[in-house]
Parts: structure tokens; sequence; C-alpha cells
């Protein structure tokens, strides 16, 4: 799955000022300027057909429209990781195999895969909060 990813996507750098909704994002829309883990979820989400809500962390977390939470999460899932049990601020991945998660933090600069260890390795996203999948868009 991650093969299909565009080279583009393996050189984006982490730019945390570039969240869903900022205004920054809205000026110059893509990733060439560079996202936060977020923004690049839902761009490789995007890619692979899926239309993910433009919510921060916690949002997404509680979002039960367009999003559902699941036990065992599957490629294109969304992981979300944190120093604590709270979504509040938490980091969002891409889940892209059984032990790989396509994630941009700002502790690598730019995309890397992470398994379940390098997670619970750093202090910052040690707290796994659990998977949400995307739910297939409803016709207008």
């Amino acid at each position: 799955m991650i093969t299909a990813l565009p080279a583009e996507f393996w050189t984006v750098p982490y730019e945390g000022s570039r969240f869903p909704g900022a205004a920054a994002v809205a000026a110059r829309p893509g990733l060439a300027a560079g996202a936060n883990c977020q923004l690049y979820a839902y761009e490789v989400l995007r890619h692979f057909g899926l239309t993910p809500p433009d919510l921060r962390s916690s949002e997404l977390w509680s979002d039960t429209e367009a999003t559902v939470r699941v036990p065992v999460a599957q490629p294109l899932d969304l992981v979300l990781f944190n120093s604590t049990a709270s979504a509040y601020g938490a980091h969002v991945g891409v889940q892209v195999g059984d032990d790989a998660i396509l994630h941009l933090c700002a502790e690598v600069g730019q995309p890397a895969v992470w398994g379940a260890a390098d997670f619970a390795a750093c202090e910052r996203y040690g707290v796994r909060l659990g998977a949400k999948r995307v739910l297939p868009s409803r016709p207008d």
C-alpha cells in the first residue's frame, strides 16, 4: 500500500501551523508547504479515495458521523496516540500494515513508518488511544 504513494508524500516537511482548518492551509492547500500529522494523514486517505473530515484530534475521536471507532486497526484506519488518555492534541497516523503506521511528526521532520514499539518508546506517543475508520461518503 505505501508503495502506491507518490514520491511527494515522502518528502512533506513537518509544519505544525498547517493543520485542518488553518488559514495557511486554506490559502495554500495541499502538502507542498508542509503539514501537521492530521493534515498529512487526511491527505494520504484522500489519495486512496476516502473523504475524512477536517477535524482536529479530539473532534476526530468524538466524531460519530464520518468515522467510527474500531477495536483493531486495518489499513487506512486512523490511529491516535498521546502522552495521556486524552484525545486533545493527540497524534494521528495511518495504519498501513500489521505493525506499520505512516505518520508525520516533528521529531522526525518528514513522513515515517513506525511500529507499536516505536510509539511506545516515545513519551509523547506512549498511549495508544485507539483507531478510527472513515466511513464511506454518503451521496448528497
